[in-house]
């Protein structure tokens, strides 16, 4: 027995997240950990779209873009940590007000 989805609700859900990690970059324009994690949430919500495309087409492109996209998310919060280091470092502030 095959699950009847609604793909237009989770496309729906896929576009507030991103819309919501946007607003959060918009609003959030000092600290810089906080600017990351709302780069990360648009990745999310991306994927989500992709993954709701992909199973409402019955194709499995989209789940592979989506792996795509979290492996740059991935290696993104890695060098984002190493430049939070960094600018720690220097500046003894994560914050960006310095810049």
């Amino acid at each position: 027995m095959m699950f009847h989805f609604y793909y237009e609700f989770f496309v729906t859900l896929g576009l507030i997240i991103v819309l919501l990690g946007l607003s959060g970059i918009l609003i959030n324009r000092l600290n810089i950990l906080i600017s990351i994690i709302c780069i990360e949430i648009v990745f999310y919500g991306i994927n989500f779209s992709f993954i709701s495309y992909s199973l409402s087409l019955k194709d499995i492109l989209g789940q592979i873009i989506s792996l795509f996209i979290l492996t740059v998310a991935a290696s993104e919060s890695a060098l984002a940590l190493a430049l939070i280091i960094m600018f720690f470092r220097v500046f003894n502030d994560i914050l960006l007000e310095k810049i």
